[in-house]
């Protein structure tokens, strides 16, 4: 029982917030909401002293410290998103906040399973957990522009994915006989065509879920029209948990076999890193510019994978921390901005710092993290991805990332500009509700924290990494 804690607690917490639903009075449920982040916060203290358990369902369930080090994360940032959207104003969430919360929390029971599979079986069904909840959060305000539209783009790439993967894990089963990831890692090295073409089909799904170029198509429609902290939390923790994914497909306990996904990890991750920079530098809707340097973020992180060592993949998981706090928290001033302007477009930042410099140095934190510059945690981040991949000999990756991260600080600073140079178009102060400024300063302070002192979380990521090889 102690290795399935989280996953009955996240199950147990959705039952509670249905039968809140179901006894609720009035049209204003959204104590319903205070319910469900109060939960999460409590699961979040409650996976803090977890320690690893012995695997379960024959092998296919393992609570590891990679596990337990996903699951942490994904609770954490789960509270911020839920603590960020406490406040969402509007009809839907009014009346029909019991839904939305027990959405996001079945898409987070599915991270949580889906980082403890170790079985085809098990990936595939913790995936579409998580998938489906997500389709129809990103249309949930359904009466917005654009809405309906994004999600169902969200919901036909996000099919395609899951049958590309499928069709890829039939040919892995064929080739190997077996579903658990211990066997497919004995056939690896001795591997035939088949599987090796099953495992390039699902690397192609996975690429739709982290949302790598070319296959990002959902991203800035759905980020554009979806709610601000749903997008908040769908940019981060359904790429982390792609990640967990990978890493123990692709590399636990494939020996020296790893080295054959080198070249496909450096390929995707040169395209993603390139355009998702380039696309992001026109762009005047601040929700959509996130979205592209999201994509470009992923580069990063596939950067971090084609090293294909436990430093790679430790610092890939540390850089997942560092976007957890440092993509999160722009989202949410752009959602505090966007309240007060009724607009999303860069020009809403114009003297954002004479009106509410909190906000704006909050934002400015934020964005020299995503940037890479010293000393937030976001610079750490990129560092240590660049100097697993040099260690593993990719200098053309790490020249490559280092140029179009300098590509990156133009987009960022444009904001920055914005917010410190132009006038404001109005001397009053942003107003800011009390949970979304909370939200915001938990992420400004994992920052800052992790900027100045980002060891202990460095060293808990490579021991977690290290037993993957």
């Amino acid at each position: 029982m102690i290795a399935f804690a989280l996953e009955i607690g996240v199950g147990a917490l959705m039952l509670l917030v249905f039968i809140a639903t179901l006894v609720a009075r009035g049209d204003d449920r959204r104590w319903v909401g205070w319910l469900a982040a109060a939960g999460t916060l409590a699961l979040t203290l409650l996976a803090l002293p977890l320690s690893p358990a012995p695997a379960q369902l024959g092998g296919a369930f393992v609570q590891d410290g990679l596990a337990l080090f996903a699951k942490r994360l994904f609770l954490a940032a789960t509270f911020i998103g839920l603590l960020g959207g406490l406040s969402l104003p509007g009809r839907p969430f009014l009346r029909r906040a019991g839904e939305y919360h027990i959405l996001v929390l079945a898409s987070l029971l599915g991270m949580l399973v889906l980082a403890s599979a170790r079985d085809l079986v098990l990936l595939f069904v913790a995936f579409e957990l998580m998938s489906i909840p997500l389709y129809i959060l990103a249309g949930f305000a359904k009466r917005e522009a654009g809405a309906v539209e994004a999600a169902l783009k969200f919901f036909l790439v996000g099919s395609v994915s899951s049958a590309v993967m499928a069709y890829g894990l039939s040919f892995v089963y064929g080739a190997v006989r077996t579903t658990s990831l211990a066997g497919v890692a004995k056939a690896m090295p001795d591997g035939d065509g088949l599987l090796i073409l099953g495992l390039l089909a699902v690397f192609g799904g996975f690429g739709f879920k982290i949302a790598a170029f070319p296959f990002h198509m959902w991203v800035p429609d759905t980020y554009e029209a979806a709610p601000t902290p749903f997008v908040a939390w769908l940019s981060v923790t359904p790429k982390a948990a792609g990640f967990v994914a990978l890493f123990r497909v692709y590399f636990e306990g494939m020996g020296t076999a790893v080295s054959f996904w080198v070249p496909v990890a450096a390929g995707l991750a040169t395209l993603t890193i390139v355009a998702g920079n380039l696309m992001a530098l026109p762009q005047q809707n601040a929700k959509r510019l996130l979205a592209y340097s999201g994509i470009a973020h992923i580069g990063y992180m596939l950067v971090g994978f084609a090293a294909t060592s436990a430093s790679g993949t430790a610092m890939v998981l540390f850089y997942l921390v560092a976007y957890v706090f440092g993509n999160m928290g722009a989202f949410l001033v752009v959602e505090a901005v966007a309240r007060s302007e009724g607009s999303e477009h860069l020009a809403a930042f114009r003297g954002l710092a004479q009106r509410s410099p909190l906000l704006a140095l909050a934002m400015l934190l934020f964005l020299l993290s995503l940037g890479g510059i010293p000393f937030v945690a976001g610079f750490w981040a990129k560092l240590y991805v660049f100097w697993a991949a040099a260690t593993a000999g990719l200098y053309w990756l790490v020249l490559l990332g280092a140029l179009l991260t300098v590509v990156a600080l133009f987009y960022y600073l444009i904001v920055a500009k914005r917010m410190y140079i132009e006038a404001p178009p109005a001397t009053t102060r942003v107003p800011l509700e009390p949970m979304l400024a909370l939200a915001v300063l938990l992420c400004a302070l994992g920052v800052v924290i992790l900027g100045v002192y980002p060891k202990p979380l460095v060293m808990a990521a490579l021991r977690v990494a290290a037993p993957l090889f």
